[in-house]
């Protein structure tokens, strides 16, 4: 089956949805509320170093302010701020990259502290690496990287490096010498898979132009002091066509005339080949779900996932990690337990690679996987899981199973997970995920009564509003405590319900 980009272009949202095989394996998203922020470039503000925490909040003008680690501090910050202004450019490694492309660098030497590269009130030049997740601003980095189709131009680093994508030995050493004839004198390159088999001149104009960007961006700099937006990374349609039409994609369907349109002029400059993998959906149902993007969705939102056989997998996605359940469910196997077991937790680990990447899960992962007795099994589960990962562009880290069954793990977090950017903490149950059970809240109230009534002995009744399930529930399964709380408090209870309080909701009038 054929590889597609399918989007679904409307003015207040965009969704693009990779189909590997016929599987949606891939979703992203952009709103109009502009919080897709990866990529941008910013002039930042420096409003606090924290020397215990060998960070900085960074001012970028949004309303929530960045964060950025002294690992992503340029190493040489003199020559970095004389590059910013446009004398010099030196430095060492990258912390951003596209997928897809990357290079071997060494680390970031340790030992600088960030009260010395940094200080209140200072300007620097900083570009968005993670997206906003939860409580915590955006992550930044001060190594600055501009995509391009065929080229990455990293101008902090001195570097050329071709995509592991290219195995093609003489095709990599042609691309490197290609670079090295037309790169500047510094800065780094990181050569995209797209570009196997393509000329000098195409990458030379490509350069040129990423070169201009660069000192455009370098001149905004320069042009103020305050915190403001320098670079915009492309929408998500046109990054779509920009990072993953390559020549494993067939085909690309879009359902907006103007966002086709900008993707066939985007094309026509920088990928003519792939005009006519470009198709225009005109149909009456919408694009999503005549490809069964829609329900595919649906399903992403839910904790449980049924697999085939019967069994089910339980997501949890908590502030610290994300847990992941195994149980055999329905499924009881046709010969032992272990083997029951072992094709469960087989079956579950190809959901689980799936589900990561489809929801865009990232940061600590624990699996608990059904125990198996045999260690031989164990293992064969852990391979299959290093397997099933190998296709996910974000990078993980498995750690063995454990001998609880547990198998903790790590991917790579860059952009809010799918259900954290869809859903939103329930304003009922304030995102605990569950409610007081009824009798609780009777006797809460109850013990509310007492505290009140000791206080005051005004009134020869009390009045309590509640919600209509607790009414039901004090009038018809509570009459005892009731009667019994009245002799102790020396009162006449009168309860009411009022059809918009909240379950846990009550209110006492004395």
């Amino acid at each position: 089956m054929p590889n597609e980009l399918i989007i679904n272009a409307r003015p207040y949202e965009t969704r693009v949805a990779i189909v590997e095989n016929g599987v949606v394996v891939e979703l992203q998203i952009e709103r109009a509320t502009g919080q897709e922020l990866v990529g941008n470039i910013y002039r930042g503000t420096v409003v606090r170093v924290l020397p215990g925490m060998q960070a900085a909040f960074v001012d970028i003008g949004l309303i929530r302010t960045a964060f950025l680690y002294v690992s992503d501090v340029h190493k040489d910050f003199v020559d970095f701020e004389r590059m910013m202004l446009g004398n010099h450019l030196a430095g060492e490694g990258s912390s951003y990259l596209n997928p897809g492309d990357s290079y071997n660098s060494r680390k970031h030497d340790t030992t600088f502290q960030i009260e010395d590269l940094l200080h209140e009130g200072q300007n620097i030049m900083v570009q968005v690496a993670k997206e906003p997740i939860g409580n915590k601003g955006s992550r930044l980095t001060s190594n600055i990287s501009i995509p391009g189709r065929h080229l990455v131009l990293m101008p902090t680093v001195d570097h050329i490096g071709v995509s592991r994508k290219i195995e093609d030995k003489d095709e990599r050493e042609r691309l490197k010498g290609i670079i090295k004839e037309i790169k500047p004198v510094q800065g780094g390159i990181i050569v995209r898979t797209v570009s196997e088999g393509a000329t000098k001149d195409k990458l030379k104009s490509e350069m040129d132009f990423l070169i201009k960007l660069w000192a455009d961006i370098q001149s905004k700099m320069e042009k103020g002091s305050r915190p403001v937006l320098l670079y915009r990374d492309l929408s998500v349609s046109l990054r779509a066509v920009r990072d993953l039409l390559t020549m494993e994609v067939d085909r690309l369907v879009i359902d907006s005339r103007e966002e086709y349109n900008n993707i066939i002029e985007f094309i026509s400059t920088f990928a003519p080949k792939f005009k006519y993998s470009v198709e225009l959906y005109e149909e009456a149902d919408p694009i999503f779900d005549a490809f069964g993007i829609e329900m595919e969705i649906s399903r992403a939102l839910k904790n449980k996932v049924w697999l085939k056989s019967g069994g089910y997998i339980v997501i949890e996605l908590t502030e610290a990690l994300t847990s992941i359940d195994v149980n055999t469910g329905s499924y009881v196997g046709q010969r032992n337990l272990e083997e029951t077991i072992l094709k469960t937790n087989l079956e579950a680990v190809k959901e689980i690679a799936y589900q990561l990447r489809f929801r865009n899960i990232g940061g600590l992962i624990v699996i608990d996987f059904i125990d198996m007795a045999k260690i031989s099994n164990r293992e064969r589960v852990f391979m299959a899981l290093k397997e099933a990962l190998s296709k996910d562009k974000a990078k993980t880290n498995v750690l063995q199973m454990s001998d609880l069954g547990l198998i903790e793990m790590t991917r790579e977090r860059t952009r809010t997970n799918l259900n954290r950017f869809l859903t939103e903490s329930c304003f009922y149950c304030e995102g605990r995920g569950s409610l007081k059970s009824k009798k609780s809240i009777c006797y809460e109230i109850f013990r509310e009564m007492e505290r009140e009534c000791a206080i005051s002995n005004d009134n020869d009744h009390v009045y309590i509003s509640v919600n209509p399930e607790i009414e039901i529930v004090l009038k018809e399964e509570e009459q005892e405590s009731i009667i019994d709380l009245e002799k102790r408090i020396n009162r006449r209870i009168i309860i009411a319900s009022n059809g918009e309080f909240h379950l846990e909701q009550f209110e006492i009038r004395i």
